[in-house]
């Protein structure tokens, strides 16, 4: 069994920046391949980013690309999403998640949304 416990989030301003960590427990992170959901009131859940089991490769959804960075450190099994230039329709709950990987490094982030473990979220608000 493996937990995910999430801390970040909170209020920032639009073009400020905020960074979500994400820390597993039970089994090493390294057997897993990891992503980043997030759910805006009244919308569907919606993915964010995704990281490979390694690190090595990484896959970001167009509406985040370029502003928002997955990363992890497996020697803290944690997982981390930088996120800057944020905007108001960033706001959301932001939910880390975690599936044992594929180990197929070109389409291991297709399989996340049914990932078989989840955060408690994290609300991530953006004032315009």
């Amino acid at each position: 069994q493996v937990q995910l416990v999430q801390s970040g989030g909170g209020l920032v301003q639009a073009g400020g920046s905020l960074r979500l960590s994400c820390t597993t427990s039970g089994r090493p992170s390294r057997s897993y391949d990891m992503c980043w959901f997030r759910q805006a009131p009244g919308k569907e859940r919606e993915f964010v980013a995704a990281i490979y089991w390694s690190g090595d490769a990484t896959y970001y959804a167009d509406s985040v690309k370029g502003r928002f960075t997955i990363s992890r450190d497996n020697t803290k099994n944690s997982l981390y999403l930088q996120m800057n230039s944020l905007k108001p329709e960033d706001t959301a709950v932001y939910y880390c998640a975690a599936k044992a990987s594929t180990y197929n490094i070109g389409t291991y982030y297709r399989y996340l949304a049914d990932s078989n473990y989840w955060g408690q979220g994290t609300q991530v608000t953006v004032s315009s």
